[in-house]
């Protein structure tokens, strides 16, 4: 699974029109299911989504997780992250994960973020969705479990 996490001020995701989720300061996560992935690989992204240090302690060094500062996090599906861009002009979606074990490892993240940690928002699975996000930094890293 990938994670493209950038901490934000805040974040919204809409769909028709209409906010389905929304934070303040926290992480925005676009996650990419791949083919091979599976539960545990999910339940590692979600651990490193957790604990990874994307916050400044009182020396202003990065140093504190989004459990760390009590913040929250918004985790938005996109398949595009399991591209293959290495060859042409056009990405190959081979490495993605089909529609249905996409949908059930990305909802399987949102459930156990939920209960692991509770401050969660998400986007919906197969939806065109609009993304509005403040980047803070910007801070931006590609994790991938």
């Amino acid at each position: 699974m990938i994670g493209l996490l950038q901490r934000v001020s805040s974040a919204c995701v809409a769909v028709d029109g209409q906010a389905i989720g929304a934070i303040g300061p926290g992480i925005l996560v676009f996650v990419g299911v791949e083919r091979d992935d599976n539960e545990v690989r999910a339940q590692r992204l979600l651990e490193r989504l957790l604990g990874y240090r994307v916050f400044a302690d009182a020396g202003g060094r990065m140093n504190l997780s989004v459990r760390d500062t009590g913040r929250a996090m918004l985790l938005v599906p996109q398949f595009t992250l399991a591209a293959d861009t290495m060859r042409g002009m056009r990405a190959s979606f081979l490495p993605a994960a089909g529609p249905e074990a996409g949908r059930r490892l990305f909802d399987f993240l949102v459930t156990q973020a939920v209960r692991q940690y509770g401050k969660v928002q998400s986007g919906r699975f197969g939806m065109d969705m609009q993304i509005s996000l403040v980047n803070e930094g910007p801070v931006t890293f590609w994790l991938a479990a």
